[in-house]
């Protein structure tokens, strides 16, 4: 079915009331819904490329993607210094977003998150509410193909800085992922306390697990059963506890900065 301007643009304005989602949570479990990314794709096509520069700076863009106004009623504090929040873009009231920042087309950010500075929220990707997303972080994009699932991050949760969550990864609710942490479809977690790697869910992707703290650690390369001699280790992220009243003081956020 041919979709058209007007169309294209409905959407988008549900998307930006937040309205519309890319994905949401059904009976327990994450369902994408493609024909949002199917609406959102159209877009390239139905836009012209124009000069959107402002002073010195230069941009040049599709028509159908310009940066996305807000109003102070919006209840959505985007501090001065560079930030962009994209067209069909939805920020909850109560965020916060740090400069420079950056939220794709499709991005999902729930009330009271803290997006901070360097931070870039990648298209569609699903970021829920009361988390606290450090600085330099980088949360992945999943535009296409549409009916791929979008990277998940899930309410209460807490990302340190210079992390990267990406390719449809799902951060349960309340899992501290700490800094320099990078999680992408290949990336095998150990949790230490258990003693064993967490499986893949039914969709085959990677989850880390509700209340898990995660800690950038290595493992040793295997062949025939036995460590190379080298020593050679590969990165692996560890669960090293799960949440605790210690954990939660360390990584709450400032009520004044709200």
């Amino acid at each position: 079915m041919e979709i058209t301007l007007e169309r294209f643009n409905e959407v988008i304005a549900g998307l930006e009331k937040g309205e519309i989602r890319v994905a949401e949570k059904i009976d327990g479990q994450w369902v994408v819904n493609k024909w949002v990314k199917e609406v959102i794709l159209a877009g390239f096509k139905l836009g012209a490329i124009t000069d959107m520069s402002e002073g010195q700076f230069s941009f040049y863009d599709k028509t159908t993607f310009p940066v996305r106004k807000f109003t102070a009623e919006d209840g959505v504090r985007i501090v001065p210094g560079g930030s962009s929040i994209r067209r069909g873009a939805y920020l909850a009231p109560g965020s916060i977003v740090m400069p420079p920042a950056y939220v794709n087309v499709g991005a999902y950010v729930g009330e009271g998150t803290m997006v901070d500075s360097h931070v870039t929220i990648g298209s569609c990707a699903q970021v829920g509410k009361h988390i606290h997303i450090s600085a330099s972080t980088q949360i992945g994009g999943v535009l296409e193909p549409a009916g791929a699932m979008p990277t998940i991050i899930e309410d209460g949760a807490f990302i340190g800085g210079n992390c990267g969550i990406y390719e449809g990864t799902i951060v349960e609710e309340g899992a501290v992922v700490a800094s320099g942490v990078i999680i992408t479809s290949s990336t095998a977690i150990f949790d230490a306390t258990t003693g064993e790697f967490i499986r893949r869910n039914a969709d085959g992707r990677v989850v880390v697990p509700r209340g898990a703290v995660v800690v950038s650690g290595s493992k040793p390369i295997i062949r025939d059963g036995k460590p190379l001699e080298s020593g050679v280790h590969l990165y692996c992220p560890v669960i090293v506890k799960y949440r605790d009243e210690k954990t939660s003081g360390s990584v709450q956020l400032e009520d004044l900065l709200r």
